[in-house]
Formats: C-alpha cells, structure tokens, sequence
C-alpha cells in the first residue's frame, strides 16, 4: 500500500522556491518583526527539517539540541505520529542550524525554560501560549505568499515535509535508511517514493543541505 500513491514535483518547492521564501522572510524591514522571525523557523522546521505541523507546535526548548557536536531535534513520541519518536539532524543544513540556534537564544533571553514551546505565541497578552496546528498551517501559507497566489493555493504546511525528503534524499549524501529515520517514516519503500522528485526547471537534482541565502 505505501508504493500505491506518488510525489509529483508539485506537492514540494523547489531550490528557487525555498530561497525566494527564505529571502522574504529575512528581509531587514520584516527581521524585526517577532512574528516573522517566528515565521522563519516554522518554515525551516517545516521545510528543512521535515516536522509535521503537530510536531512544529508541539516542540519544546529542551527538544532543540544545538551546543553540541551533531546538533538535532528531537521529535518526541508524545508528539510525533504514531508515537514514532525521533531525531532529526540539524548538521545537515547550516543555514537552519543558524536560525534555529538563533531563535533558541532569543526564546532563553526572554525567560523561556526547557519545558516551553519552541515556537508560541508572540503577542503580549498571550506570549507564551502554545500555537495551533491551523495557526501554523494558515502560517505556512501565508509565507510563501512571494511565490504567487497560484503556487500559494497549491500549498500546505505538509509540502515542506515532502521537500525537505525529496531534497534530502536528492543530495546524494544521505541514505535511504537516514533520510527514513530523519523523516519518521515506517519503512524504506515509503521514503524511496521521494527519490529523485527534487529538480528544477533545468532537470538538474538540487542539494537542499549545500543550500545557503
């Protein structure tokens, strides 16, 4: 049943596509906005770590491991689908190390414990308060609004979980069986749906994680 359904390139962003995103969101007039740098690790998390919109909600501080020797996520089972837990490198991508290490800091220097959401709430009235699953999918939307309204109505949170398979595994860097482990997926032949989905107009296969804005 997992080989029964397919990854057309429609359903991921391409190397164009995930920079024009990144480009917007740190923009210097839009950097000081709390909410758009919020916005920006919500689509690193989502895109270039390939969390599903429960876990992105659902994460804590403590979850993201960043002063260490091979920094990761760890997406615990409390939170993950089918109480799958994993890890989810985050030595892969430099550029998603940077930002989240960078949001982690600024999350602490407000006072945040292990315990708190990495992603929350940011008004004052409620700063703090756990973000929903439609606020991050309605989000996520609204990010890559740079791509077009036509492209922006083909998206969902859940496209930058298929990218960032699809450029993980197009990379040629990572195995089968370590892009399976990063994703969550239950087996090798869902995960090999992914190979080789991640081109450009070109026909060339990316490298998401040499990828740099």
């Amino acid at each position: 049943m997992a080989t029964s359904w397919k990854i057309d390139q429609t359903k991921i962003l391409s190397r164009a596509e995930i920079a024009a995103v990144l480009a917007d969101l740190k923009r210097p007039a839009k950097r000081r906005s709390p909410n758009t740098r919020q916005n920006l690790v919500i689509f690193r998390l989502a895109t270039c770590c390939g969390l599903r919109a429960s876990e992105v909600v659902g994460l804590k501080l403590g979850d993201v491991r960043v002063a260490i020797a091979r920094p990761y996520i760890r997406v615990p089972k409390t939170i993950a689908k089918g109480g799958k837990g994993r890890r989810v490198p985050l030595w892969w991508d430099r550029g998603t190390l940077e930002d989240l290490t960078a949001w982690r800091e600024d999350r602490v220097n407000r006072g945040a414990k292990p315990g708190d959401g990495f992603v929350c709430a940011q008004a004052t009235a409620v700063y703090g308060k756990q973000l929903t699953r439609h606020n991050a999918r309605s989000r996520y939307i609204s990010m890559c609004k740079c791509l077009g309204k036509e492209r922006q109505n083909e998206l969902t949170i859940h496209t930058g979980r298929h990218s960032f398979v699809s450029h993980a595994l197009a990379s040629g860097k990572r195995s089968l069986a370590e892009v399976r482990d990063a994703a969550g997926h239950s087996s090798l032949a869902i995960t090999s749906i992914y190979t080789h989905v991640a081109t450009d107009d070109d026909g060339r296969i990316d490298d998401l994680f040499d990828f740099d804005v």
